[in-house]
């Protein structure tokens, strides 16, 4: 019987930092068992401290909703690459592109997360973001952050600050390098 209930567990223990899709970084407070209908169910309690929510979740489903341990450091690391890389628009309707990052957001995947946020940054000399761009970059900005913290264990403002410094480093957003735009204009010649 103990087998059977570790291998549920997939390996997650009590006062460990997880991930869940849908809110991020919670932490696991108790391993509880509950009966219901006379079946016996083993339930993970995890605490979300910023949203002051507490979830119960059957440790058989964790598999399923997607819950997952912390991103080790080369996949953080992999996440703040990301951050510095261009960002990439598609030219589709915001509403289908609001869908598609508020998707990544709610996938769990830090670089995805990473993508969202790299996207949307704006940095001071560009034009202004419409509410919902904003909303969605703050939800990103909010989910990598507290990833973040919790893997390096130092505080969600240090995390911010970090991701701030990568976006830095990311090409000049804004008009077309000269260069870039003459390397256009000769592919469309072409």
């Amino acid at each position: 019987m103990t087998m059977k209930k570790t291998t549920q567990r997939q390996g997650f223990k009590t006062n460990e930092f997880i991930v869940y899709p849908a809110h991020g970084v919670g932490q696991i407070l108790a391993i509880e068992e509950q009966e219901v209908a006379g079946a016996k169910l083993e339930l993970f309690v995890i605490n979300f401290i910023k949203d002051k929510m507490t979830l119960r979740v059957p440790t058989a489903k964790i598999v399923a909703v997607g819950m997952r341990k912390l991103a080790e450091p080369p996949v953080v690391k992999r996440a703040l690459e990301t951050l510095k890389g261009r960002a990439r628009i598609k030219r589709t309707m915001w509403s289908r592109r609001a869908q598609e990052y508020e998707a990544k957001i709610n996938s769990g995947d830090i670089v995805a997360i990473a993508e969202v946020v790299r996207d949307l940054f704006r940095s001071e000399q560009q034009p202004e973001q419409s509410y919902s761009e904003r909303q969605l970059y703050e939800a990103a900005l909010d989910r990598l952050s507290r990833e973040i913290a919790a893997v390096q264990k130092v505080t969600e403002t240090e995390a911010v600050k970090e991701i701030e410094a990568a976006l830095a480093k990311g090409p000049r957003r804004g008009p077309k390098p000269a260069e870039e735009a003459e390397a256009a204009a000769e592919d469309e010649a072409a």
